[in-house]
């Protein structure tokens, strides 16, 4: 192993010359107590920027089994470190060194979500920090002054006050890892306790803007729950937290326009992942298998059966086995429904703003102009009871244009001004008053979950002469081979390190499992559980920081979009059998 006075030499020699010789720095040194290693140097100024790692013993670092002892507690652990070395760089480091990315010194840290992540790792061994860094230029000749500057002093400052235990605001640590493991106690207690979601009172739901996810600051409303819908959790560490919990069942959410319904639903949509301190919604828990369910014009589907909504397409369309490289509304909705059921969600989320009118509803009027033989959709409000009653299928659904979803609620939520009212009895008086006069269409049971199986030469990730081409732009797409995916509707997706993670793990199943498995879900089922019993680091061959993990449903949203997907059919149709049936 190097000195770091051998990379002073280093930088002292290469002072000048072209870029190419910061290859040179590549290996792994001394620095007192932690090592540094420079896995990767980047190829030009503008190319992405060289992955670096620190690691430090654990002796050194401070921290004890308190910390960590619980997978947990471990998660908070890393994450509060990470946003530590975070802050620390950007404190630190002068950035904007030379031209392109120099002066650089970042590590992936994400926003209000606490995710598993590959940036660090805690061991009792040991603490491991990835990251990146901008060497500086001027055009292509190396400043080797800034990257001494760097390398020699900003780097050791970030470290030291980032991952040594004895720099770190206790307080501040002790309450990130109560807050995670908090939220983690009632998420695992809820589906105990009788409830698909609770909501803390004091929650903080309201954000700053549609881009901005930070807690609303000006004029907040703190969330009070209805008395006769307060549940309460005795937590490990804050202690007993009350709040709303909503049971099983279909749960409307009514009320005014902008008086929170959108709000409450998109606070429960995010809160199938723990949130630091100070977000607001850290005690707003849903049940891990929420999906948020959409209307998405012009996406592929591939052999999905959606006939348990949409039936007798014109032209003969086979709706148990439905493709389309250009769906509508409806079809969209009906399939991100099937897809969500297939990979055994128990919690549909709805809004009708972003929903198919003609999924939706159909009312009296519509149903005596269009005949029902002529009308292939069958609605989500004849269909929604169903999934709850043979499926065990729970619905949360904003409804504000539609009275004819009362008849079906177990519990209707009022919002006003951003708190909610149980009006539960006062929808059924209007029920037995204003009797809905339209008829309920469709059959009388929902039918199969039919699980798929995936063809593996429908995933081929090579393009031009690389074998293998995965990446990742934002949260909204991934490119896999000469395919770009659009993920822009799959809202459960928080972190683009999540979509990196999703693009390498789509090809890991592809030659794992895709022809050795029944099921595209239980192929996705165990790469994720060769993923957190052999780390991220399986998923490539270089040891990457920009890792996130992503949910079994949304790697399977990822490959339903596919248009490149091909699914084996069965001699027997879709084949199958449904969720209670297997049980």
């Amino acid at each position: 192993m190097k000195k770091r006075s051998d990379l002073h030499g280093i930088l002292k020699r290469i002072d000048g010359r072209g870029y190419k010789a910061y290859k040179e720095l590549e290996g792994r040194y001394a620095f007192g107590d932690f090592r540094l290693i420079v896995d990767h140097v980047q190829g030009d100024p503008y190319a992405a920027p060289s992955r670096v790692r620190v690691t430090l013993p654990q002796a050194q670092a401070g921290f004890t089994p308190t910390h960590y002892a619980s997978p947990v507690r471990r998660l908070a652990l890393e994450d509060f470190l990470t946003r530590a070395f975070h802050r620390a760089a950007r404190r630190t480091a002068k950035g904007n060194r030379g031209i392109g990315k120099g002066g650089l010194i970042g590590i992936d840290c994400g926003g209000q979500e606490v995710l598993e992540r590959s940036a660090l790792f805690v061991s009792d061994r040991e603490v491991e920090a990835r990251f990146v860094m901008g060497l500086p230029a001027r055009g292509r000749t190396i400043l080797g002054g800034d990257a001494m500057e760097m390398f020699l002093h900003e780097l050791p400052a970030i470290v030291t006050h980032s991952l040594y235990y004895r720099s770190l605001d206790e307080p501040a640590l002790m309450a990130h890892l109560a807050v995670v493991e908090d939220q983690a106690f009632i998420r695992e207690t809820l589906l105990a306790e009788g409830l698909v979601a609770f909501v803390a009172d004091g929650a903080v739901l309201p954000r700053r803007s549609g881009i901005d996810d930070r807690p609303l600051v000006e004029h907040p409303i703190s969330f009070v729950s209805p008395d006769s819908l307060r549940r309460a959790f005795t937590t490990p560490n804050r202690g007993i937290v009350h709040g709303m919990g909503i049971p099983p069942g279909i749960t409307l959410i009514v009320g005014g326009g902008f008086h929170g319904k959108s709000t409450l639903l998109n606070a429960l949509n995010r809160a199938i992942y723990p949130h630091v301190p100070g977000d607001g919604r850290e005690y707003v828990v849903t049940d891990p298998t929420a999906v948020k369910i959409r209307a998405e014009d012009g996406r592929s589907i591939t052999g999905v059966d959606i006939s348990p909504f949409i039936q007798n397409l014109p032209f003969g369309k086979d709706t148990e086995f439905f493709s389309t490289p250009n769906a509508s509304g409806s079809t969209s909705q009906a399939a991100n429904i099937m897809e969500a059921l297939e990979m055994g969600s128990r919690l549909l989320l709805i809004d009708e703003d972003t929903s198919a009118t003609n999924f939706m509803i159909r009312d009296e009027r519509m149903q005596a102009l269009v005949a029902k033989e002529k009308e292939p959709i069958t609605p989500f409000v004849d269909k929604v009871r169903q999934l709850r009653e043979e499926l065990g299928v729970s619905t949360i659904l904003v409804m504000g244009g539609s009275g004819d979803y009362l008849d079906c609620a177990d519990q209707v939520l009022m919002m006003e001004a951003y708190r909610p009212a149980d009006v539960t009895a006062q929808a059924r008086a209007v029920v037995r008053t204003h009797a809905s006069r339209r008829k309920t269409e469709g059959s009388n049971r929902f039918g199969a979950i039919r699980p798929r199986a995936a063809l593996p030469e429908a995933f081929d990730p090579s393009r031009g002469k690389r074998a293998v081409r995965i990446d990742a732009r934002g949260v909204a797409e991934i490119v896999f081979g000469r395919e770009a995916i659009p993920l822009g509707a799959v809202e459960q997706l928080v972190d683009a390190s999540q979509t990196r993670a999703i693009g390498d793990l789509i090809y890991y199943y592809s030659k794992n499992y895709a022809k050795s498995t029944s099921s595209i879900h239980e192929g996705l089922v165990r790469s994720l559980q060769d993923v957190r019993k052999k780390g991220f680091d399986m998923l490539s061959p270089y040891r990457l920081g920009c890792y996130a993990m992503p949910r079994l449903f949304e790697v399977a949203a990822t490959i339903n979009r596919m248009r490149s997907l091909k699914i084996k059919r069965s001699p027997s149709g879709a084949g199958g059998a449904s969720r209670k049936e297997k049980k």
